[in-house]
């Protein structure tokens, strides 16, 4: 044989091994059940599948990423305020303990962990990795199991192991290291891999994975032995009893634990085969032989709203809501274990896909599904226009629950860049919707067809979103470049309106105006009766378009009627043809999701309370819907059953929001309120003010401000009896407010100027929290307040307070401001001096300093301590101070202070100390739903 075809031999040789090169890993585990530990023995064959030579390869220990609270994963909880882990016990954490890292001849290789990124190794290796040439490691380690409570994934208290990431793993090279921490976001991106894993198990556990499976019994341990091909998932069950169904399919097998509402045997299996049936036509084949649906995968990505509800509480049909689960979950591991996209960087094709196969697979089989379901049908609810709202109907309206807000962001953001409820919810459903709107803009199957050709095509291969958006518009009759540019790749908002209507006997000319700068295509339609008579599509464009539609019988005209395009207010769509106005207007009792084929006002019962007034009831007027509105209004009249008499509230407001901007918004207004301020006295308040709210444009970034300037005009009643010193004033008033609230360093503070006829004051105040790693809590607030000048010589109504201010602005809920003694005279808010304890003198009319401090000294029980200086004309400052116990109950919401000692000696050892304790307390509802939906926003 020639040298030239031996070498031409070895080539070939070469070529094929390259070809068919596969990352693989093999792994023999022990399990100590005991001390919830993994003894691991690994083999890991890395791939270069890159043209580039690697001097270095990054694994992924993401079971590390629970070892301490600064690891990245320990950072992203306490940025979501979830406290279970920052206050964990060492023993519920998890983390892994190497060993020996080796190549395959046992060589030591030189490691490490980058700087905070505790669950990523960086391993140099001896000599760089060509191109198709592979390395094979050897790791001998130790994982300990976190607990379940942090992510659903760990040990449970009844002995169960669920487990995910849970071993180490390659991470991905492209042109780069893709080389991802752990954040809680069910992303890790990983190459496909041959997995073969021994494990040795206590002879009565069940080893559940959706790998295949053989075990053998050895003595009183199970030897369990799984393996697969091409896989990516790594999840792992092992049980006490056995909690999985299994249902066998011509398409693929299933075994899910996830509830099935007890329906029978027959029902689900019809279920789990409607629904590969449906995957199989829709996007192909699924490559393996199993498919392991959880119910901790289903709760990590719900069915919002149906997740909402009691269980005793079923509007739906028998198995729907079993089948909308299974759907949901099944075809996010359909997508999770076939397409290698990058799932932290282009969730959003997977969303997309993943999203449009829930809508069409509704609007197939439950072609009349109400979003309420029966409950569209009851006595009272059917009045709402929740109830007229299909069920794929909540995929734009949540998503636009984002934007309205000014809270959108780009389908390209990484998900870690996301706010909570973007990357839970509103993001893929932006995507899903953009499929929709895509897909009714070209009128064809061209969207189905890319994403079918899509999976096909790059099944198990590597794969990006450019490729997905290649296809796209190769198979698009229009150009797409609107939809990629602007739709995908920014949050600019959707938003047109009819300018004018020209009327001939035959047609209408009708101009049209993109209000914002997201060049875009919008649907024309004409309407009659309620009825679509046409249905035109006009070409994006920017600025202004007129086009001409027959006329037919239309009675008014209308953009985007049927709400496929995530339209950010339709509320300006609609001009008359031959009716009087261009919409209805619509009264509504209770607050409802809003109606843009309506004017709408909506009317609801709100009540008040203070112990002049005494409950305060009334009905208030509104226009706000359950999603915000730039212009919004409020007429809130209540009658007090305590004073007799007519009180409460009315305001009007517009706020302009600016995209990518740190001037997020600007709103400007007016308010009044009239309540009574003492028996048989009544206030009256006019308040016309203009804001200006920042924010950075990284969203998760929870540094806000806030410039406000405001003129504030209060009346107040006279009487004989109860003289008041300044019964009219008016008071201009500029404050700037900082906040960066977090878990474990919380900031904030304010720089405040008044002016009034007779006086002006500057004051400041700063709050800092600390959370120390140690879980010991620090709390400092220091306030410092002085006169420019004050002609008020003569009362303290206008002067800094030590304990309580007089609140001449009426800003604070005070439930009884003019009460100086009983349970509402003990009332406190945390302004001006916060002093627990009332001391003399109570009041400074010329300046004070103040600092307040605690420490925890058990869970919610803190030690505090004020101390502070107050200068009064005509008199030297004075040093006061005070010390007690405060029970944070729930912090800056419910709140206790029980004074110990203080100026006035020994306070818990005197007489009436049941009168000296002071609370804080909010019943405002807005406030508190904010204290639960802080982590999304």
């Amino acid at each position: 044989m020639s040298i030239r075809k031996i070498l031409l031999f070895f080539c070939l040789v070469a070529s094929v091994n390259s070809l068919f090169a596969q990352h693989a890993t093999s792994l023999n585990v022990k399990l100590n059940d005991d001390l919830h530990q993994l003894e691991i023995q690994q083999e890991l064959t890395f791939v270069n599948t890159s043209a580039d030579s690697l001097s270095e390869i990054y694994l992924l220990d993401w079971a590390n990423s629970f070892s301490d609270k600064t690891t990245p994963l320990g950072k992203r909880f306490s940025e979501d305020y979830l406290r279970r882990f920052y206050f964990a016990k060492p023993e519920e954490r998890g983390h892994t303990t190497i060993h020996k890292l080796t190549n395959s001849r046992s060589q030591d290789l030189v490691w490490e962990r980058p700087k905070d990124k505790q669950d990523i190794i960086k391993v140099t290796l001896p000599t760089p990795l060509a191109p198709n040439a592979s390395f094979e490691f050897k790791l001998t380690y130790t994982v300990k199991i976190p607990d379940e409570k942090f992510t659903r994934y760990g040990f449970y208290e009844n002995g169960d192991l669920k487990l995910r990431y849970w071993y180490i793993r390659p991470s991905v090279y492209t042109t780069e290291w893709k080389a991802y921490s752990h954040k809680n976001l069910d992303d890790q991106f990983v190459p496909k891999s041959n997995i073969t894993i021994t494990i040795e198990v206590a002879n009565d556990k069940v080893v559940t994975s959706s790998l295949n499976t053989s075990e053998r019994v050895d003595g009183d341990k199970k030897i369990v032995t799984l393996t697969g091909n091409n896989r990516i998932e790594n999840k792992l069950y092992i049980t006490s009893e056995n909690t999985f169904d299994k249902i066998i399919t011509d398409y693929t097998s299933i075994e899910t634990n996830i509830d099935d509402d007890d329906l029978p045997e027959e029902a689900k299996a019809l279920a789990v085969d409607r629904i590969l049936s449906y995957l199989d036509t829709e996007l192909g084949s699924y490559p393996h032989e199993k498919i392991l649906v959880t119910n901790e995968d289903y709760l990590a990505n719900p069915v919002y709203g149906l997740n909402q509800l009691p269980d005793f509480i079923n509007p739906f049909p028998d198995g729907f809501q079993y089948e909308i689960k299974l759907l949901k979950t099944i075809t996010n591991n359909y997508l999770e274990n076939t397409l290698l996209l990058n799932p932290r960087e282009e969730k959003w094709v997977h969303d997309g896909i993943h999203i449009k196969i829930l809508m069409d697979y509704v609007d197939r089989y439950y072609p009349k599904m109400k979003l309420l379901g029966s409950l569209s049908d009851f006595f009272g609810i059917r009045w709402f226009h929740a109830a007229e709202l299909e069920f794929n109907d909540q995929y734009p309206y949540l998503f636009m629950n984002m934007a309205r807000m000014n809270l959108d962001q780009a389908l390209t953001t990484p998900t870690d860049s996301l706010v909570k409820f973007n990357q839970n919810i509103a993001n893929a459903y932006k995507s899903g919707t953009g499929f929709e709107y895509l897909e009714d803009y070209l009128g064809t199957e061209e969207v189905k067809i890319t994403m079918k050709e899509f999976y096909q095509n790059f099944k198990l291969k590597e794969v990006s979103s450019t490729d997905f958006m290649t296809l796209l518009q190769k198979n698009a009759s229009k150009d797409l470049s609107w939809y990629f540019e602007d739709y995908v790749g920014t949050n600019k908002k959707i938003d047109f309106r009819i300018k004018r209507v020209k009327k001939t006997k035959d047609s209408l000319t009708v101009t049209i105006k993109n209000k914002r700068n997201a060049k875009m295509p919008v649907s024309l339609y004409g309407i009659k009766d309620g009825r679509v008579i046409t249905k035109d599509w006009v070409e994006p464009f920017l600025g202004t378009q007129t086009v001409t539609i027959p006329r037919d019988s239309s009675e008014r005209v209308a953009l985007n009627y049927e709400g496929i395009i995530p339209e950010f207010n339709q509320r300006d769509n609609y001009k008359s043809v031959s009716k009087l106005t261009a919409k209805p207007i619509q009264f509504r009792l209770l607050q409802d999701i809003e109606d843009p084929k309506y004017a709408q006002t909506f009317f609801i019962p709100e009540f008040d309370y203070n112990i002049y007034d005494g409950v305060a009831i009334g009905l208030k007027m509104y226009n706000k819907a359950v999603l915000s509105k730039n212009l919004a209004y409020k007429i809130s009249p209540k009658y007090g059953f305590g004073s007799n008499t007519i009180v409460g509230s009315a305001s009007i407001y517009n706020t302009h929001y600016f995209d990518n901007s740190n001037l997020n918004a600007v709103r400007y207004g007016v308010g009044g309120t009239t309540f009574s301020y003492a028996n048989d006295l009544f206030y009256r308040k006019y308040t016309p003010y203009l804001t200006f709210y920042f924010r950075d444009t990284y969203l998760r970034n929870n540094e806000k401000q806030r410039l406000n300037f405001r003129y504030v005009a209060v009346e107040r009643d006279r009487d004989q009896l109860n003289v008041v010193d300044e019964p009219d004033y008016g008071v201009f008033n500029a404050r700037y407010i900082y906040s960066n609230p977090n878990l474990v360093n919380y900031f904030s503070g304010y720089v405040d100027y008044q002016l009034s006829d007779s006086f002006s004051k500057i004051s400041a105040s700063a709050t800092y929290r600390k959370l120390f790693l140690n879980n010991r809590q620090l709390n400092l607030r220091v306030f410092a307040g002085a006169f420019l000048y004050n002609d008020n010589t003569n009362s303290d109504y206008f002067s800094f307070a030590l304990d309580r201010p007089t609140d001449y602005l009426f800003d604070y809920n005070y439930y009884g401001r003019s009460e100086e003694s009983g349970l509402f005279s003990q009332q406190i808010i945390p302004a001006e001096g916060f002093f627990k304890s009332k001391l003399e003198p109570a009041f400074a009319n010329q300046w004070m300093t103040t600092l307040n401090g605690s420490t925890n000294i058990w869970k919610w029980i803190f030690a505090y301590g004020d101390a502070g200086l107050i200068k009064n004309r005509g008199s030297n400052p004075k040093f006061v101070y005070d010390t007690g116990v405060r029970a944070s109950l729930v912090a800056d919401y419910f709140e206790i202070f029980f004074p110990v000692y203080s100026n006035n000696g020994w306070e818990i050892a005197q007489d009436n100390y049941d009168e000296k304790i002071r609370f804080i307390v909010t019943l405002d509802i807005q406030t508190l739903i904010k204290l639960f939906t802080r982590e999304w926003y």
